[in-house]
């Protein structure tokens, strides 16, 4: 089996965390029959490097984005015993603050928005972000407790770059896992796309979206437009805004 090396140069635990969410993603597949998609092998790994299966990529055929809905709907079903996660991970270069919590709104509202919000270097920026969501901080997080059922294990980064397809295998890499409402993960792979029709229909026949997906995914989505403006600057304010604007049309 070929062989690939992730290497890190930054000091800091992101692969020793990538290392422990894929464990936990195939242990998740394991236990529960979950055959239609994988994580790739990990042969060794310490803070600097991972070496693990190479996967070589083609495209997805109508069939694996099946495959892939009824997939991501299964681990999406199992239901978990609180949100959060035990210790703080990476989104991207940036951390993913955590904590154990049984209010889903609040973990969402101060560990995810609040704190992208908390890192924005432009102090005018950060000021008039947080000045919005500290008015509708109680709405915010009703809304959000009241149209998710219950939690569940997320990938966490479900951008179409973190799902590899090869021949007769499908992989999901580069995790950012928690345990959230599963429509983080929908609501992510809307961002950029490159989730055909297919992925959608096979999901929501497993799974049926809730009826507050269609807002909820706007407040999902800022948080990873927050990392992004934090991470690679001005080009993602403009989205930042905009769902910004569209959130404040909710009235919570």
């Amino acid at each position: 089996m070929e062989t690939f090396i992730k290497e890190n140069h930054f000091n800091n635990n992101s692969l020793i965390d990538e290392v422990e969410a894929l464990k936990l993603i195939q242990k998740t597949l394991d236990e529960n029959n979950i055959l239609e998609i994988k994580t790739p092998k990990i042969f060794s790994y310490d803070k600097n490097c991972i070496v693990m299966q190479r996967v070589n990529q083609t495209n997805p055929t109508s069939s694996q984005q099946t495959q892939l809905g009824i997939a991501l709907a299964k681990i999406h079903s199992i239901k978990q015993k609180h949100y959060g996660f035990e210790h703080d991970n990476f989104i991207g270069l940036n951390i993913q603050k955590n904590s154990i919590s049984n209010n889903w709104g609040e973990f969402f509202y101060q560990y995810r928005l609040m704190f992208q919000i908390s890192i924005i270097k432009d102090k005018k920026i950060k000021e008039e972000f947080y000045k919005v969501f500290e008015n509708i901080k109680e709405g915010l997080i009703e809304f959000l407790n009241n149209s998710c059922e219950y939690s569940s294990l997320v990938h966490g980064d479900l951008w179409s770059g973190n799902v590899i397809f090869e021949k007769d295998s499908i992989y999901l890499i580069d995790p950012a896992i928690y345990y959230a409402d599963r429509e983080v993960d929908i609501a992510m792979t809307e961002m950029f796309g490159g989730f055909s029709m297919e992925f959608y229909k096979a999901y929501e026949q497993s799974l049926p979206l809730s009826k507050e997906y269609s807002k909820k995914k706007y407040i999902y989505n800022l948080y990873h437009y927050l990392n992004h403006f934090n991470l690679f600057g001005k080009s993602y304010l403009n989205s930042c805004v905009t769902l910004l604007e569209t959130i404040k049309t909710y009235k919570l």
